[in-house]
């Protein structure tokens, strides 16, 4: 997967590399133990500041989707599983994007097959 930032979107380019990397995992693209390249080398890979991705990598580890390791460095986690606190964040989203998509007059079956959409184009499966 390559990885790119946009120095001209408003979401901070941690959030940015964190995004990505959810969404390589989600879609099979980074495999669960690959490892990830280190800070300093995604960094100038990247042309960023280091504390940028060491800042994005210490959000992934917090949020289980990667494990750090001072010898080996960063790895996608072997064991990413939902939490309680994982799924009232997950519900606060749907909530807002479900106010604004009342908001702008799109309708439950709309709204719903959009959330499917999403979910089905990254990898998941529709049960």
């Amino acid at each position: 997967m390559i990885l790119e930032i946009n120095t001209q979107s408003e979401q901070p380019i941690y959030e940015q590399l964190r995004d990505q990397i959810v969404f390589g995992i989600a879609s099979n693209q980074f495999a669960s133990g690959e490892p990830l390249p280190s800070v300093r080398r995604l960094a100038a890979d990247l042309g960023i500041n280091l504390h940028t991705v060491n800042k994005a990598y210490s959000i992934l580890c917090n949020e289980g989707y990667i494990v750090m390791d001072r010898r080996k460095g960063a790895t996608i986690s072997n064991n990413i599983s939902n939490d309680n606190f994982f799924l009232a964040n997950l519900t606060r989203k749907l909530e807002l994007a479900a106010a604004e998509s009342i908001c702008k007059k799109i309708d439950e079956d709309e709204f719903l097959s959009i959330c499917r959409k999403c979910y089905q184009s990254i990898g998941g499966t529709s049960t």
